[in-house]
């Protein structure tokens, strides 16, 4: 397979992660911009290798379960779901929303863990996708907070402000709007959104150091109703969060996958 291919074949998985139900050949060559001649030939290389499969009912292709167990195989392998889900379950127990962990590589920052916390009433649990939107989550202004001011440019070009625009009333919607939040969050210690995401939803989060000078491995976060998550409440569920933000920075030193950053 040339480069072109791969890297193409590649675009086809990453979208398809976005789309569960699936994608017609026509739409995933026209939001990839790729002629559908080659993206005819480039689906037919990924059905026989496993990755892609086609519903005979609709037509539509769609991942299999191929991409997704070898990631949980990795994750299995390296120990950061064994070592990391006790401390998002402990999080999630004692605030009593969701919790979750997103570990960075490259420009990306990628979900890996959660835990649910809340047993009845109102519950948030979002099918975010593989990757963390930067300019609007908490996550990702926990994680931009703690790189330099250069870095945090980089990752913001690299998905841009377009999606915030569609997002919640709390989103920013310029990029001199991102950049206070982020300067906000990193005079303040932690990540704080209030209906960014989506309206009706608010997140608080940490990023997660293997030391304290070195680049984020990851963040830790909890996402509930506003209802729960607002700013009179800060003072005692923030604390939480950077509590096991520490505990997972400890994890990390001893992990081949997160401690290598």
């Amino acid at each position: 397979m040339s480069t072109s291919s791969r890297d193409r074949a590649i675009s086809i998985l990453e979208l398809l992660v976005r789309h569960v139900r699936g994608l017609p050949m026509s739409e995933i060559a026209d939001n990839l911009g790729i002629p559908r001649t080659a993206i005819h030939r480039l689906l037919g290389d990924l059905k026989e290798m496993g990755y892609v499969k086609q519903d005979s009912g609709t037509s539509q292709y769609l991942l299999t379960v191929k991409l997704a167990s070898l990631g949980l195989s990795y994750l299995a392998a390296s120990g950061v779901v064994d070592a990391t889900q006790p401390l998002l379950d402990d999080l999630a127990e004692t605030t009593g929303e969701l919790a979750r962990m997103a570990v960075a590589e490259g420009n990306h920052l990628i979900w890996v863990g959660k835990a649910q916390g809340a047993k009845n009433g109102l519950r948030y649990d979002p099918d975010a996708g593989s990757d963390v939107y930067l300019p609007a989550t908490a996550n990702g202004l926990a994680l931009l907070a703690a790189v330099s001011e250069e870095r945090a440019l980089e990752l913001i070009a690299a998905q841009g402000m377009e999606r915030a625009a569609k997002m919640g009333p709390g989103a920013p919607k310029t990029l001199r709007e991102l950049l206070v939040r982020v300067t906000e969050t990193r005079q303040r210690g932690y990540a704080v959104v209030f209906d960014a995401y989506e309206a009706g939803t608010s997140a608080i989060a940490a990023a997660i150091r293997s030391t304290p000078n070195s680049d984020p491995v990851g963040t830790v976060s909890i996402a509930g109703p506003s209802v729960r998550i607002c700013r009179e409440n800060l003072d005692k569920l923030a604390p939480k969060v950077l509590e096991t933000a520490s505990a997972l920075a400890m994890v990390s030193r001893n992990s081949p996958v997160l401690g290598r950053r």
